[in-house]
């Protein structure tokens, strides 16, 4: 049974957007006592994320977690959303997963005694992802498929094309949330999405292109130019579209490759073929993991040079996210030598990040931190990579640097 006398406060307010900082407190315990502090979430798969944490209670009969050091479980140290970042699923190999942003995440806190194990308090923290009077338009306009989120008030924004993994479908809480910035957001599908192809033998970068040419038609963005943020695969398809199409003011590739992978790209004429993977770099790991970060060549060697993408020829701004331990792929390869292409061309139209310790899935904090899973192109699950204390740290840096790189890039932007 919970004391009446023992208080779990989450502040400022027990609901919040998803990527907000809490401070989460307890009052009313015996002084110096042990407590121990859980947190638990179902995501939209029914998969079960956990954390939990041993504090001592200071002098006065308070935790805070913003300033107390967690002295074990799932992380050590002051952490002040160590709680959340640091949950791990149940079964092994998941990555959290939120289909519907129209309905909140829930984190079920709770407050245990350390002696007896009895719970004490306990409270639920409601993670949003839209803020009031954001619209979500689901989106059928031609080819194109996906869903369109404005923010409320007179606008224009800027506009940002959400683009997202090789695992296909949709994925709307990182587009849903930049809307919160005052971003009218496209989150795009690409492929495993209702009448989209599961296994396409090419994609046409003209799909992309009626994408990016329906988003800067609307009357809620603002131009002349628009953004795109991508991942992993789709990576590759941001910086084709920022070569190949007009309309294109800042990029953000995060843990992407600079060379076409998976899948032929076809524009107009134009071909760009896959990179071939080099098997015998795939290694088993001793837990059974695959792990393929070596399994893709260099692309700037003469037999791969079709595969690389031309971005020399685009004019936006680039900002490359990079994490070093990434085990997909050779991630901080890849982006310095993109790096080094536009350089080579006497463009410095680019920032590049690089995250020691941090895994491949950058994603908006505090999402909790996936170290392998399931991956589409290879059937099977792989090592992702990274420390989860510095994999938190990583997301809550890079996803302040995004929304900065958009601001500055997109108002009054120039484009391509």
């Amino acid at each position: 049974m919970a004391s009446s006398q023992i208080r779990l406060k989450i502040l400022p307010s027990v609901r919040c957007l998803f990527d907000k900082l809490v401070q989460v407190k307890v009052e009313g315990l015996a002084p110096h006592k042990p407590v121990q502090l859980r947190s638990k979430l179902v995501d939209d798969r029914g998969v079960v994320f956990k954390a939990s944490a041993l504090y001592k209670a200071d002098e006065t009969g308070q935790v805070d977690v913003s300033r107390a050091p967690s002295l074990g479980g799932s992380y050590t140290g002051v952490e002040p959303m160590g709680l959340f970042w640091a949950m791990a699923p149940d079964t092994p190999h998941n990555k959290f997963t939120k289909k519907n942003v129209l309905s909140p995440t829930l984190v079920e806190l709770e407050v245990v005694n350390g002696e007896t194990g009895v719970i004490l308090a306990s409270e639920t923290n409601e993670r949003e992802y839209m803020t009031e009077g954001m619209k979500r338009i689901p989106l059928e306009e031609g080819k194109i498929r996906g869903v369109l989120f404005i923010p409320p008030g007179k606008g224009p924004f800027p506009g940002i094309v959400d683009l997202y993994t090789f695992g296909g479908g949709l994925s709307e809480p990182r587009a849903s949330l930049l809307a919160s910035k005052d971003f009218v957001v496209l989150a795009l599908a690409y492929l495993r999405y209702q009448d989209l192809p599961k296994s396409p033998k090419n994609l046409d970068l003209e799909y992309f292109e009626e994408g990016v040419t329906y988003l800067r038609s609307r009357p809620e963005v603002k131009g002349p130019g628009i953004g795109i943020i991508s991942i992993s695969h789709s990576g590759a398809l941001a910086l084709s579209m920022s070569s190949f199409l007009s309309g294109i003011s800042a990029t953000v590739c995060i843990n992407a490759c600079n060379a076409n992978t998976a899948i032929p790209l076809h524009y107009k004429d134009l071909v760009i073929p896959p990179l071939s993977p080099v098997i015998e770099n795939v290694k088993i790991t001793d837990s059974g993991l695959v792990h393929v970060r070596d399994a893709l060549p260099d692309p700037s060697l003469e037999e791969n040079r079709a595969s690389l993408m031309p971005i020399e020829r685009a004019t936006c701004q680039f900002l490359f996210a990079v994490a070093e331990d990434d085990h997909n792929w050779n991630s901080a390869f890849f982006a310095n030598q993109a790096a080094a292409t536009l350089r080579n061309h006497g463009k410095e139209t680019f920032q590049l990040v690089s995250y020691p310790k941090a895994g491949h899935f950058l994603e908006v904090p505090p999402m909790p931190y996936c170290p392998s899973g399931f991956h589409a192109a290879i059937g099977s699950d792989v090592l992702f990579g990274g420390e989860p204390k510095a994999h938190s740290d990583a997301q809550l840096d890079l996803w302040e640097r995004v929304q900065e790189f958009f601001k500055s890039h997109l108002d009054n932007s120039s484009i391509c």
